[in-house]
């Protein structure tokens, strides 16, 4: 299920939990990206609560795209604790970003 909301803080929404959380910067018009959208809801199904997922729209939030460096879209940033400890640059399967995850956990 995804829960779109707006937000003034990239870190606040972050902070907000204990959990890793993966934050994906896609955009409407990337064909990849649309791809990929049906994975992340499988990964968040199959993971439940062990990770929160966010997908940010790119074009709602270009000043996030140049503080995190984002030169190619789907691009997949895991945060733990509150600091950024991985970048994914583009779509993976299900089952390997699940088992990618799992290394972090």
């Amino acid at each position: 299920m995804t829960i779109t909301k707006r937000f003034s803080s990239l870190q606040d929404l972050i902070a907000q939990t204990k959990t890793p959380v993966l934050v994906t910067f896609y955009s409407n018009w990337c064909g990849y990206c649309q791809q990929f959208a049906p994975t992340l809801e499988q990964v968040k199904t199959q993971m439940g609560d062990r990770v929160q997922i966010i997908k940010i729209n790119s074009e709602r939030y270009p000043k996030l795209l140049a503080q995190y460096q984002i030169t190619s879209l789907p691009t997949s940033l895991l945060f733990i604790d509150g600091e950024m400890t991985s970048r994914i640059k583009g779509a993976m399967k299900a089952a390997d970003l699940v088992q990618y995850l799992q290394k972090f956990l």
